[in-house]
């Protein structure tokens, strides 16, 4: 398509001008544009979009202003339709554009522009500058580029047809070599199979072997076990006979049980009677000798002298006292000794009350002792001694409850040392309990007779009552 641009009038007539109408053209009338070859195409799109941020505002065609501002590889991909209906619409703008493209291409610019194409050059490139620099021959020019494109696609189409044919074989081949290795596998799996056909039709025949003997035997067992339920049978009716007669003997021996639990029904009647005929001329005889010494009831006990002489020496246990003494801290056995006649029980205060209730002052630690201390004494009707350190530090001390000694150690003795005065203060024979977890003074009053137990022992039979 011939270029309609101004021209200048000083330029010289031989000098070609690029983008003018070959010779024997009508410039007035247009020839229509070739078709390009798509490679061609691109390229020509490819050039424009590189030199198209070069070119002045003023000379960009507002349609392409907005595309000259894209990033390099999307103007060419985005702004490529824009570009060529400019390229083809606007001769003006084409000759700038070629202006660049012929400076950035060099030697082969002017050869193009000369209508000369090295042999060397890429077909390509040289269709797309003859079609922005259009000197005379550029259709020629693009032609012969096409030829050349459209050779070089069917040299690629015959080479990736060769390419895909030497696949095709090289897979044949591959399949070929892969189909007699199957082939030989499957020659072994037979071979194996046939083999194996052969052991089991072996094995069925020991099955059958097997089988017809377990029949056999089977019918043996039938026979024996047929043998063996007419000998239970028998052996059950034996069995119930003698199941019988068991019971049998069974009835005399519960009769001839009667008989003899109702002669140790007698039996134990005349024990009972020699028993309370025994204890009744114990008794008797007690009386007697509290008459024939002449003792008359008394109002003190030995606790009471020990609360009197604070001061006296303490004397040495009493024979045969050890042999009273049990080692045990067993809380129920506080129980099972106050239930013992005539019981003392001796318990060391403060050891018991800083263990159970240490968060209260000494004066509701004693008060709540002494007031469950009474508690037992009234239950039991045994007597309470209970014993506390320092009397030179206690003021208005309420009055004890009835049944319950208070007693406090005097300025030079400890507790300890005042309960053990009362455990040897005590006859041989009557039962002193002493409450504290002070080891010395269990291992004290155990050495002279007296029953050791620990304050929780207490502490649980207060929290019971």
């Amino acid at each position: 398509m011939p270029l309609a641009e101004p021209h200048d009038d000083r330029s010289s007539a031989e000098e070609p001008v690029v983008g003018a109408p070959e010779a024997g053209e009508d410039p007035s009338t247009p020839e229509p544009e070739p078709t390009l070859p798509e490679p061609v195409r691109q390229r020509i799109v490819t050039l424009t979009a590189a030199v198209l941020p070069g070119l002045p505002t003023d000379e960009v065609p507002v349609p392409l202003r907005r595309v000259a501002k894209f990033a390099p590889n999307r103007r060419a991909r985005l702004g490529a339709p824009v570009i060529a209906a400019q390229l083809t619409a606007d001769p003006l703008f084409r000759q700038r554009v070629t202006a660049r493209v012929l400076a950035d291409a060099g030697d082969l610019g002017a050869a193009v522009v000369e209508g000369t194409a090295p042999a060397a050059a890429d077909p390509v490139e040289v269709a797309a500058l003859a079609y922005l620099a259009r000197p005379r021959g550029w259709r020629e020019l693009i032609e012969a580029s096409g030829e050349a494109v459209r050779a070089e696609a069917d040299s690629a189409v015959v080479a990736e047809l060769v390419r895909e044919a030497e696949q095709r074989a090289t897979r044949a081949e591959h399949d070929r070599a892969v189909a007699r290795v199957e082939a030989e596998k499957l020659r072994d799996e037979l071979a194996r199979v046939r083999e194996e056909l052969g052991q089991l039709r072996e094995e069925a025949r020991q099955l059958a072997r097997t089988l017809r003997e377990t029949q056999a035997r089977e019918r043996k067992a039938t026979e024996l076990l047929a043998t063996e339920r007419g000998r239970a049978a028998r052996a059950a009716a034996d069995a119930d006979a003698e199941l019988r007669r068991a019971r049998a003997r069974l009835a005399e021996a519960e009769a001839a049980a009667g008989v003899a639990r109702a002669s140790a029904k007698e039996a134990r009647s005349v024990d009972d009677a020699r028993l309370w005929l025994l204890l009744e001329t114990i008794g008797q005889a007690a009386v007697g000798l509290r008459r024939e010494l002449a003792l008359d009831p008394v109002d003190t006990l030995p606790a009471d002298f020990v609360a009197d002489a604070f001061a006296d020496q303490p004397g040495t246990a009493p024979a045969g006292a050890a042999t009273r003494a049990r080692d045990t801290d067993d809380p129920a056995r506080l129980d099972q000794l106050l239930a013992l006649p005539k019981a003392h029980l001796v318990v060391d205060g403060y050891n018991v009350t800083k263990r159970g209730f240490g968060e209260m002052s000494l004066e509701q630690q004693r008060k709540r002792l002494i007031t469950g201390l009474g508690g037992i004494a009234a239950q039991t009707g045994d007597e309470v001694t209970v014993v506390f350190d320092g009397a030179e530090r206690i003021h208005g001390l309420p009055p004890a409850p009835r049944g319950v000694r208070v007693l406090f150690s005097r300025k030079g003795e400890t507790a300890d040392e005042l309960i053990r005065r009362l455990v040897r203060a005590e006859p041989a024979g009557r039962p002193v309990v002493v409450v504290s977890s002070d080891r010395e003074v269990a291992d004290g009053v155990r050495r002279h007779g007296a029953y050791p137990l620990g304050a929780d022992s207490l502490l649980r039979r207060l929290a019971r009552s």
